[in-house]
């Protein structure tokens, strides 16, 4: 059976370009008699707000989205995150890193001028650390993927109709980099926590923006290491404001709720995302 799922984070209202990727989702779902979830990503403690989770169940039910429940929260799967990290450090997958963002920056500038290269998650991480075997747990020590440690050379995943990315793992570390996968802040990054879920609530499909694009890379290798199933991913386009520039959760004016308020019906919200 296909599996659907939508994620969003309570850290903020959900606008346009959440209704756009829910819908998707959901109606990918709806077509072929599958199952839609919803998962709330609320790893980030100091950023996730119980009244925006509220919000996230009562805007989606306006739209008319429903879905299986229970709802799965990251916050209450903290075990199985743990778990992941204790399995993969003791393979040699993760590696510690006290590198401040300034240290990376500074490490990552060509030696003859020019821009640093970045990746999903900022500037590309240049190894600096790798090879100091800082211990596991102590403070100010973020996780990071080791990729060398993968054997390995070539991955691939597919959309809905077939077509194949194919990509290297020299890629992945030239273009992306050996990126965080927990913290001490946080605990857990988003990279590491999506694919978990993903494999715990079995899903099959994955709609997203064409923003993570690059990320899915990450995602495909973390499954590989894992041993867990790559689902079809679906990137589609993001939804912008009149200037081009991709919609946030600090566009409060573009959020449902906003639209809600003004008294617009379903039918006009769907229409600014589907016109």
């Amino acid at each position: 059976m296909t599996t659907e799922r939508f994620a969003p984070s309570p850290t903020g209202l959900l606008h346009l370009g959440h209704a756009f990727s829910a819908f998707k989702a959901y109606e990918a779902a709806r077509k072929v008699d599958g199952q839609f979830l919803l998962r709330i990503e609320d790893i980030d403690f100091n950023r996730c707000k119980t009244g925006f989770e509220n919000q996230i169940y009562d805007d989606l039910h306006w739209l008319g989205i429903r879905w299986n429940t229970p709802v799965m929260r990251q916050s209450e799967r903290r075990a199985a995150y743990d778990g992941a990290l204790d399995h993969m450090w003791k393979s040699g997958f993760l590696f510690g890193c006290s590198c401040s963002r300034k240290d990376i920056a500074i490490s990552s500038a060509p030696q003859e001028g020019g821009d640093a290269l970045i990746g999903p998650d900022g500037v590309v991480y240049p190894g600096a650390c790798r090879k100091i075997k800082q211990p596991f747990d102590i403070p100010n020590v973020a996780l990071r993927f080791n990729l060398q440690r993968i054997e390995k050379e070539t991955f691939s995943f597919e959309d809905e109709s077939g077509l194949v990315t194919k990509f290297t793992k020299a890629d992945v570390q030239k273009y992306i980099g050996e990126v965080v996968l927990a913290r001490k802040d946080i605990g857990i990054s988003y990279h590491l926590a999506v694919v978990l879920d993903d494999a715990a609530q079995g899903v099959t499909h994955v709609t997203r923006g064409e923003d993570l694009f690059e990320a899915t890379k990450i995602h495909v290798l973390l499954q590989h290491v894992l041993g867990l199933p790559t689902p079809v991913y679906r990137h589609h386009k993001l939804i912008r404001d009149e200037h081009g520039k991709r919609l946030a959760k600090r566009d409060d004016a573009r959020s449902i709720r906003s639209y809600r308020d003004a008294g617009m019906s379903v039918d006009q919200v769907l229409s600014l995302i589907n016109g």
